[in-house]
């Protein structure tokens, strides 16, 4: 089974070693059908290879190999012909770190050419302009420029239709900066292509707008954080639109580090609705904010590059937004 889930590990371990805590993968890798005799996951980042018993008592490997093709997970098994099952008893895996010190494969070389070559004419078409580059790295507060802007674009695109009156942004889901030298050419003009806003969004998720009250919205916030019934595994601060701001306190208990919520600079009340927009992934509880699925009059618009692309055309020239919109308390 492939999962896209994954499990934190413990600090300087090795690919090849059960470094996984416990998370959602391994409640997945544990609980599954007894049927299913290895599970391979992605998406925490993480590699590590661990061997984990099925509902059954049974033992089968659950393990995942990194990011971005810098480990593998490789797994030599054998099948019964007869019964067409895994013989569990053969499974032997391997993390492998990948070098870049072999030939690249010839005929994948010339694949990823081709279809470079088929696309340059919709990636190099200018959609906008920026006056210095606006980046993804997080400020104090978790917010980044990038992840401001993307969220500015979403409620644009949202309101008319969504009715939208803030929108929310996974930090994520910004993969890449937006450098004012771009590319191809790289010649510093702050033109911004069609192709470098795909990369900053490749996942063509869907614009979305559901009704959370005031309290539910506080709760969506708070599951940002460590040490709450969502098993956050890490803090995610989600990239707000600039016109919603609010304060959170690391240090308070889980339930009440989120503070002072505005938006348009009017206090949130517990028992307001508010229209939220945030991609589908998000809406539908991905990254482990279950707080979106308690919301309610779900509208769907567009998708999350074109609500980005259509912003930074309409908007002409775009300087670095100001990452400021969350206060962090003591």
């Amino acid at each position: 089974m492939l999962v896209h889930e994954g499990d934190q590990v413990a600090a300087g371990k090795s690919p090849d070693s059960c470094s996984a805590e416990p998370g959602a993968g391994t409640r997945i890798a544990t609980q599954v059908d007894p049927q299913i005799d290895m599970v391979l996951t992605g998406h925490s980042h993480q590699a590590y290879l661990c061997q984990v018993t099925d509902p059954a008592g049974g033992k089968r490997l659950f393990s995942q190999g990194g990011s971005f093709g810098r480990v593998i997970t490789k797994v030599d098994f054998q099948v019964d012909v007869r019964t067409r099952d895994v013989v569990r008893s053969t499974v032997a895996a391997d993390n492998q770190v990948v070098t870049r010190t072999v030939d690249p494969d010839e005929d994948t070389a010339t694949f990823v050419r081709t279809w470079k070559d088929r696309v340059k004419q919709i990636a190099d078409r200018p959609i906008g302009k920026i006056t210095a580059d606006i980046t993804n790295t997080a400020a104090p507060s978790g917010e980044s420029p990038l992840g401001n802007l993307i969220a500015d674009g979403q409620l644009a695109a949202t309101k008319t239709g969504g009715n939208a009156q803030i929108a929310l942004m996974n930090p994520g889901g910004v993969r890449a900066p937006l450098t004012y030298a771009g590319s191809p050419a790289g010649e510093g003009d702050g033109v911004v292509t069609y192709g470098e806003a795909f990369t900053v969004q490749p996942f063509n998720n869907l614009m979305q707008v559901v009704t959370l009250t005031g309290a539910q919205l506080k709760t969506v916030l708070e599951q940002q954080f460590t040490g709450g019934p969502n098993a956050q595994p890490f803090t995610k601060i989600l990239q707000p639109s600039s016109n919603f701001t609010y304060t959170y306190s690391a240090s308070a208990p889980w339930g009440s580090k989120v503070s002072d919520m505005k938006i348009d600079g009017v206090a949130v009340t517990d028992a307001q609705t508010i229209r939220v927009a945030a991609n589908n992934f998000l809406v539908g509880g991905g990254d482990t904010f279950q707080g979106f699925t308690a919301g309610t009059d779900l509208w769907s618009g567009p998708l999350d590059i074109d609500a980005f692309t259509d912003y930074l055309t309409a908007a002409g020239t775009i300087a670095p937004p100001v990452p400021d919109h969350i206060t962090v308390a003591p």
